[in-house]
């Protein structure tokens, strides 16, 4: 991605336990093949742990797909409510499925666009299934380890 289109990490969401609301940190080590330090899923303890599939690692979604729900549909999100671990902006993030790129000095690669389930309408309000399809952020492995702080730069790899 030219540097003139690289996003910004705006803010980082963990949580140690499935069902609780993530908290805000302003750094996080991300462990390749794992995911962040203190999160659930790095732990194996998220809600959809014991399920196949990757995109685990690491969570992302774009201040401007919250902003753009709000403003098409009345639903007015909290960023650690949408149970994403990394709110950015700057980027469109469905333009990174397939493909590497850098949050801070860690490398991932975008593996799905992580879209809205039935768990996620039911910890906010009726709606946001329909609201955030394709608006509900991507799914990342972590391919190197690194730091992810609030205010790094996003860029393709």
């Amino acid at each position: 991605m030219p540097e003139r289109r690289a996003g910004r990490v705006r803010a980082i969401y963990i949580t140690p336990h499935a069902g609780t609301l993530p908290q805000a940190t302003n750094r996080v080590r991300a462990a390749a093949g794992r995911g962040l330090e203190g999160d659930r899923y790095a732990a194996g303890a998220g809600t959809w742990s014991r399920h196949p599939g990757g995109g685990r690692h690491l969570t992302l979604i774009a201040q401007e797909d919250l902003d753009a729900v709000a403003r098409d549909a009345g639903i007015r999100l909290e960023p650690a409510a949408s149970r994403r671990n990394v709110l950015t902006e700057g980027v469109d993030l469905r333009d990174l499925v397939g493909k590497q790129f850098w949050v801070g000095t860690a490398l991932c690669v975008g593996v799905r666009l992580c879209e809205p389930c039935a768990h996620l309408e039911s910890t906010t309000q009726p709606g946001v299934l329909r609201a955030f399809v394709h608006r509900a952020g991507l799914r990342a492995e972590i391919l190197r380890t690194g730091e992810i702080a609030a205010g790094d730069v996003i860029r393709e790899a």
